[in-house]
């Protein structure tokens, strides 16, 4: 299960970004997809997730209101759209497949190479 994500760069505070995770290979319809980062010095953690049906999602209470996941099943994608950008939210961001529920803990099946947002002035 290969998977790429895209769309990292460096933007200033309360800017915005979507993130994109494309799969190869396989139909990510049939699984569960969730994004999580991993700042400088940081343990990597779960930001957010999505169930195979698309209507189940969960969120790291910091990024509530400000980050949505979505899928685009036409084009075999799930973003991550994330608007107010902090410093705070500064990290390598990475993408994930896991068969099961919407869950947010590392244990995660396959995993994508990872995007860098840079948040700064």
């Amino acid at each position: 299960l290969q998977l790429v994500e895209s769309g990292g760069a460096l933007v200033q505070p309360g800017g915005s970004l979507r993130l994109s995770c494309a799969a190869s290979g396989f139909t990510m319809d049939n699984y569960v997809v969730g994004w999580f980062r991993q700042a400088p010095g940081k343990e990597r953690e779960g930001v957010s997730c999505n169930s195979r049906s698309g209507y189940t999602t969960d969120y790291l209470d910091s990024v509530k209101g400000r980050f949505a996941i979505s899928r685009d099943k036409a084009k075999n994608l799930v973003y991550l759209q994330m608007n107010n950008l902090q410093p705070e939210d500064t990290a390598v961001y990475y993408c994930a497949v896991d068969r099961g529920s919407c869950h947010m803990s590392l244990d995660y099946q396959s995993w994508g190479q990872g995007t860098q947002v840079i948040v700064s002035s």
